[in-house]
């Protein structure tokens, strides 16, 4: 076992905070809760809660250096640092590139930020009794371990985090630079082939995974359902519920030695004969034996089930076992919606039935109950995929859309053939911070190539499979937030007209330069993904709706946005030469964007959370032994309150129409969660996912539902209700 999983990062360990300190931290904070005798919002002890925070619990805490010189060669020294990111620059560029960071006077915007960077970011010393780095130290650190020794782009990307236009997802930011770390990857994705090696395998692969700090998600579209024949005896196979229980008790024991729950999802296609037990897993009042309380569950459904629920018709539920013997392919590697009519004719294939209608309110009540499943509409994802081969399943936040390919095995569960599973390397610009950058495109290509070095820097070779996808594909996932901060900025209603419009050329415009900067790193590098010649890229009509389209503001607020900025909107011509140059290049990313749901980066960031309305405009949050913290949404201020409705209220459709606007333009997914008030129906939540299925939208995340208060709890003047 290696050093960087016997230990719990460092900065996963508290610093102890006085008791007096932390009753004035708190009381500051919760200030923002209460309403002041004139009734406005008391912003001002947010900030004053920062400032007592890091002048009197931070800076005491801090270990201090006579120099800067002094201070890395011991946290090198003593196993703090990783010497080769340091050392691949000369010393002289190291100590301006510091010297940089520190000049923007970088100070937190909430007390919730401050408190997230210093518990779960910053290095503490390994007895976790003092803080080894400041924000600067922790941006400088990622910066040069993602730079790899240029130093143009190591400056960029301190320039980029220094001004919140670019922030590493969370494993990135933690983990860069660091000797004790673990993996700088978000999450993976294995697939489940039907036989003991490929379960027994992927547990294992699971449990490494887990083990190094990812979230997991599995297919299990391909086993045989319960009941199914083993070596032609009937009634044999135990189905996928009992390979759930044993993946759920695997994360629960892979758990990064306390410092983190592992986290594990799993998905299985809505024409699997098991789904009904699959989703019976997950209701309040299920059996102990098939309970799933911390797995993640996911439903893959085609364009047909829609169909036969629109006629209230069966929806026919095919043995993956009888699919992969007929047809020769597993059951996640067909499409149902064009087979289906074949596979119910065929008296090879063993099927049952049940109400499509009742399996969409079976679907619903479990919205209400768990807020799962999450949901995968496969037609409308692979109608989107650039790339040759099927998606099948997604990741923990339903966002990562990739191809994956079987792995098979020896009676040992050697690798006889090494597949290709997903790793997700991520990373979300600030919409707000990049409308701001002198240099939009010049802010994503910094961030592209900076994913791109969090890809070279994996190689899980624990896990051949990931390591093997990781290597030919080179994937990242450009995210965003702050769409709500930023509209609300700019006086304009989150899924109005404007902010559609805005959306709409926003996300055209970063996949112009997402696609430019693949380009370009594929140029210089002189090599694609592999598989690139059998893409959508490769053949020109991924390019036709851009090159042939009309992609400019419709309103004249947004084209006045864009023009004060001064961000160039790509124009067709633009898109023609981008077209010829990747047909004759190539590019070197096999997926560029990916929507995150992003959450202790936007705290630290000072965002609203990915593209989705905030919850509430003082959020409340339980944080430790602190208890509840509160957080004033980014952006917010006396004079645009009514641009901060939130999510309940400003309903399902808007949050969709919004993501739909953005959709159209990402090669992967978006993790969209929908919102309803206390009064929703499961009928409510039927017609929401139908609405989102008609939109375009790929997957839905979860469902949340607004809480009844409850009677003689709340504050009077209480800021997170009465608003």
């Amino acid at each position: 076992m290696s050093t960087s999983t016997q230990n719990p990062s460092p900065a996963m360990q508290p610093v102890s905070m006085g008791i007096g300190a932390r009753k004035k931290y708190h009381t500051l904070n919760a200030a923002l809760n209460l309403f002041t005798p004139e009734g406005s919002i008391q912003f001002e002890k947010d900030h004053e809660a920062v400032a007592l925070y890091m002048a009197q619990h931070v800076a005491p805490n801090t270990q201090r250096f006579a120099s800067l010189k002094e201070k890395i060669d011991y946290l090198i020294n003593n196993e703090y640092y990783e010497a080769a990111p340091i050392q691949a620059y000369k010393w002289r560029f190291v100590k301006n590139l510091y010297q940089e960071a520190y000049a923007h006077g970088h100070r937190f915007a909430s007390f919730l930020g401050a408190f997230k960077y210093f518990t779960s970011y910053a290095m503490k010393s390994f007895d976790g009794s003092t803080y080894l780095e400041g924000f600067e130290d922790r941006v400088v650190s990622t910066a040069l371990f993602l730079g790899k020794g240029d130093a143009i782009l190591a400056s960029k990307l301190v320039e980029e985090m220094m001004t919140g236009r670019f922030q590493p997802a969370t494993p990135t930011f933690l983990n860069a630079g660091k000797v004790q770390r673990g993996e700088l990857v978000s999450c993976f994705l294995l697939r489940m082939e039907d036989n003991l090696e490929s379960i027994g395998r992927s547990i294992n692969s699971a449990l490494q995974l887990s083990k190094r700090g990812g979230g997991v998600a599995l297919l299990l579209t391909n086993l045989r359902e319960q009941g199914a024949p083993i070596k032609k005896i009937q009634n044999q196979a135990s189905g996928v519920v009992p390979v759930m229980k044993l993946l759920e008790d695997s994360f629960s024991y892979a758990n990064q030695l306390g410092a983190r729950q592992g986290a594990g999802a799993v998905y299985l296609h809505a024409h699997h004969p098991d789904i009904l037990r699959f989703l019976d897993t997950k209701r309040e009042n299920a059996d102990e034996k098939i309970r799933i309380k911390t797995l993640s569950l996911g439903v893959v459904i085609p364009d047909v089930t829609f169909e036969l629920a629109k006629r209230g018709a069966d929806m026919h539920l095919f043995s993956p076992y009888d699919v992969h013997r007929v047809y020769g392919v597993p059951l996640s590697d067909l499409s149902v919606s064009e087979n289906y009519e074949d596979l119910v004719a065929n008296p090879m294939i063993k099927k049952t039935t049940i109400s499509a209608r009742e399996f969409f309110k079976t679907i619903a009540e479990l919205g209400f109950e768990s807020g799962y499943p999450y949901i995968l509409f496969e037609d409308t994802v692979n109608r989107a995929n650039p790339l040759e081969g099927r998606i099948n399943m997604s990741n923990l936040c339903s966002e990562i859309l990739q191809v994956n390919t079987p792995s098979s095995y020896d009676s040992a569960a050697g690798y006889q053939v090494v597949g290709r599973d997903i790793s997700c390397n991520l990373g979300s610009l600030n919409i707000a911070a990049a409308m701001a950058s002198p240099d939009l495109g010049a802010s994503i290509e910094t961030a592209v190539r900076a994913l791109t070095n969090v890809s070279d820097h994996s190689n899980i070779d624990a896990v051949p499979s990931i390591a093997n996808g990781n290597k030919r594909s080179h994937a990242i996932g450009l995210g965003q937030m702050n769409l709500h901060g930023y509209l609300a900025s700019q006086y304009i209603h989150y899924g109005s007209e404007e902010a559609l419009d805005f959306t709409n050329i926003y996300f055209y415009t970063i996949t112009y330069h997402a696609i430019r900067s693949s380009n370009q790193i594929a140029i210089e590098r002189q090599t694609a993904f592999e598989g690139f010649e059998r893409s959508t890229y490769a053949d020109g009509s991924y390019f036709e709706k851009y090159v042939h389209g009309s992609w400019s503001p419709s309103t004249p607020r947004i084209q006045e946005l864009f023009a004060s900025a001064r961000v160039r909107i790509p124009t067709p011509e633009d898109w023609g030469i981008l077209r010829d140059s990747v047909q004759r290049h190539g590019i070197y990313n096999a997926y560029l964007q990916a929507v995150p749901p992003t959450g202790s980066i936007s705290y630290i960031n000072n965002s609203t959370a990915s593209i989705h309305p905030i919850a509430a405009k003082i959020e409340i949050r339980k944080e430790g032994k602190l208890g509840r913290v509160y957080f004033p949404a980014p952006h917010m201020t006396a004079q645009n309150l009514e641009y901060f409705t939130d999510s309940y209220d400003i309903g399902y459709e808007k949050i969709i129409d919004t993501y739909a606007a953005a959709t159209q333009h990402v090669d992967q997914g978006l993790s969209c969660t929908l919102f309803f008030r206390d009064t929703a129906t499961t009928r409510d939540i039927n017609k929401a996912q139908i609405y989102a299925w008609r939109k375009g939208i790929k997957t839905l995340y979860y469902i949340r539902l607004r809480q009844l208060a409850l009677s003689g709890t709340e504050i009077e003047n209480c800021v997170s209700c009465a608003l």
